[in-house]
């Protein structure tokens, strides 16, 4: 077996984090933080504190308080997102009911009729699939929220506006991707973006918002699929690689870009100042990088909040 699958006591996970060189000045209150938070958590935000993702040894003068200070710094983040991300959510569900029940009706019979939805032969087995996907969640959730009992108890339906309290975003947006082109339309426009856009933009908050919801690490993660290049990637001047932008892609800046074109500019204002917070709360305790470093390990353009500005 081999001996990093084997169980570490407190002391031990100490020592190995010492033999990496990292500087730990009190003992008991590391390991009472590795006893709570998981030694396997907080080592996870170690490569930012390496000279690169190959190397087993900490940077000079790296203590256990500046490890810490970055995965709380995550956790916020993670809650910063899910919490503006979970806003994006509800609008879309909102929008999306409201316009599918005011064409094809509120009874689950009619708005769940695939005539509704894409008639291409090559996406028939996608409706299909999306269409059986609701109607399991009206099986296994509809009997467990108080709104969807009341409405098949005393009306014999789950209006759509209503089920979509029940549905994942996940699968929200691939309900999306089955609308009739007219309706996908209607959708975008509501939010100024066009429609192959926006199917993107559901996608990668929907596999954001799960990463928050289940604490995993956020500020190194990538989606594999890609935002196309906005306005706010050539007014940020966000340096090219292979004439690609390096920042705002498929990654955590990616998901600010996305939000500031559907959050409401008070709501988008609240994200940049909360997460602005945060990025000073880490700055302040780690001395063994630079801010700059950071930013540019969370894919964030050392300018990134001047979008903010950018109308």
């Amino acid at each position: 077996m081999s001996s990093s699958k084997v169980f570490k006591t407190l002391d031990e996970q100490v020592d190995i984090l010492k033999s990496k060189g990292l500087t730990i000045s009190n003992v008991e209150k590391t390991k009472n933080i590795l006893l709570k938070e998981n030694y396997f958590f907080i080592s996870g935000y170690r490569h930012l504190f390496m000279s690169n993702y190959n190397s087993s040894k900490f940077l000079p003068g790296t203590t256990f308080e500046e490890l810490y200070a970055t995965f709380v710094f995550d956790r916020q983040m993670r809650n910063i997102y899910f919490k503006h991300i979970l806003v994006i959510e509800n609008n879309v569900k909102s929008l999306i009911s409201y316009v599918l029940s005011k064409k094809y009706g509120f009874r689950e019979k009619d708005y769940l009729n695939s005539a509704n939805f894409n008639q291409d032969p090559m996406r028939a087995r996608q409706v299909h699939d999306v269409l059986d996907k609701m109607k399991r969640q009206i099986r296994v959730n509809g009997k467990q929220h108080s709104a969807t009992i009341h409405y098949t108890n005393n009306y014999g339906y789950i209006p759509l506006w209503i089920l979509v309290k029940v549905l994942s975003f996940g699968i929200v947006s691939e309900l999306f991707t089955i609308l009739k082109d007219e309706d996908k339309e209607e959708i975008a426009n509501m939010y100024h973006i066009d429609v192959a856009s926006l199917g993107i933009y559901l996608s990668i908050l929907s596999n954001y918002r799960n990463l928050c919801a289940h604490e995993d690490i956020l500020y190194d993660h990538k989606t594999q699929r890609v935002i196309p290049d906005t306005k706010y990637h050539y007014q940020l001047d966000i340096p090219k690689e292979d004439d690609d932008y390096i920042y705002g892609k498929n990654d955590l800046y990616s998901v600010i870009i996305i939000m500031k074109q559907m959050l409401s500019p008070e709501e988008f204002r609240e994200l940049v100042n909360e997460i602005g917070y945060e990025i000073d709360v880490l700055d302040g305790r780690i001395d063994s990088i630079p801010l700059d470093y950071i930013l540019n390990k969370i894919s964030f353009p050392s300018n990134w909040r001047d979008i903010i500005n950018i109308n």
